[in-house]
């Protein structure tokens, strides 16, 4: 199997990911505070987590506004 097929079997996968973490990206930059972690971690966390980071980043990172 190609790269190319690879990449057409699993391009909505990718933009998903790409997509959660502009989100959690964005909303990291708009709050205040966060909850667990520095700042700085939650963004490693977002960005090298997968699709699990910006999950984990939602269900327990995020602070009050």
């Amino acid at each position: 199997m190609s790269f190319t097929e690879i990449l057409l079997k699993f391009w909505p996968l990718l933009v998903l990911q790409l997509a959660m973490m502009t989100a959690g990206l964005l909303d990291i930059r708009k709050r205040k505070t966060v909850k667990h972690l520095p700042r700085a971690a939650w963004i490693v966390i977002i960005i090298l987590g997968e699709c699990l980071g910006p999950i984990l980043y939602f269900a327990v990172g995020r602070g009050e506004e």
